[in-house]
């Protein structure tokens, strides 16, 4: 039984989690609304959801994941930098694959307004 209650527990965790960064990031995006710039709205939204919704998987329980950004705080506060290194690769990684999306959103933004 106590399996199941953590399983619920995780669910509700994430769908909590994922709620609150879509109100969040809708906040955000009418923050930057007054950015003039298209690039740095997007740029500046890019690394927000970089940085919330990168996962890394907990080193405790198998097939778990962690927000990376809790995972890398809490374990720099503690002293372990390896453990803390795979979340900033993870970060690494997911920037990465954001930035070459933010490239390919402005050369489609260039495309349109011609």
């Amino acid at each position: 039984m106590m399996d199941t209650d953590a399983s619920l527990a995780y669910g509700v965790f994430w769908a909590a989690y994922a709620v609150a960064f879509v109100v969040f990031f809708y906040m955000m995006k009418s923050l930057f609304r007054v950015l003039p710039f298209y690039g740095l709205r997007t740029l500046l939204l890019s690394a927000l959801v970089v940085l919330v919704l990168t996962p890394v998987e907990s080193p405790d329980v198998a097939g778990w994941w962690i927000p990376a950004w809790l995972f890398a705080g809490y374990e720099l506060i503690l002293g372990d930098s390896d453990a803390a290194g795979r979340a900033l690769f993870n970060f690494s990684i997911a920037a990465i694959v954001m930035l070459l999306v933010w490239i390919l959103d402005l050369v489609r933004y260039r495309l349109v307004r011609k």
